[in-house]
């Protein structure tokens, strides 16, 4: 049964604590991570883990595989290229195109041929260009 589309304010208020914002990105780094580890690196207990687990799996943002005695998540990253995709006409330049790796920003200047932009990105300094 295919998920009603979510909409973008409601995946920003999930990422918008401290915790929930932890939890994506330790996610972010594991194609499965396993929930014991957050229980190691956040300062909140197993309940309040819980509690921001769920908020993120209602945005959409994660999703929750048991194997086992064992709970482990993986990012759903195709609803934060969603994200992006929504964002993107808001913010100047063209976007990336589809499958660039790397930061989309830093890309999207590199993608414009701008010389200096594309050396910064190429370096992996941070670029802003608003």
């Amino acid at each position: 049964m295919p998920r009603e589309p979510i909409a973008p304010t409601e995946i920003f208020k999930a990422l918008a604590d401290p915790i929930r914002w932890s939890i994506i990105q330790q996610v972010a780094q594991e194609e499965e991570f396993p929930c014991s580890v957050l229980e190691d690196t956040l300062p909140v207990s197993k309940p309040t883990i819980s509690y921001h687990t769920k908020i993120l799996t209602q945005a959409g943002l994660i999703e929750v595989h048991k194997r086992g005695r064992n709970y482990f998540y993986s990012l759903r990253r195709d609803i934060l290229r969603q994200v992006i995709e929504q964002l993107w006409p808001l913010a100047p330049g063209s976007p990336p195109a589809a499958g660039t790796a790397g930061d989309p920003v830093r890309r999207a200047a590199a993608d414009r041929e701008e010389p200096a932009a594309a050396a910064e990105a190429d370096s992996g300094a941070p670029l802003i260009t608003w």
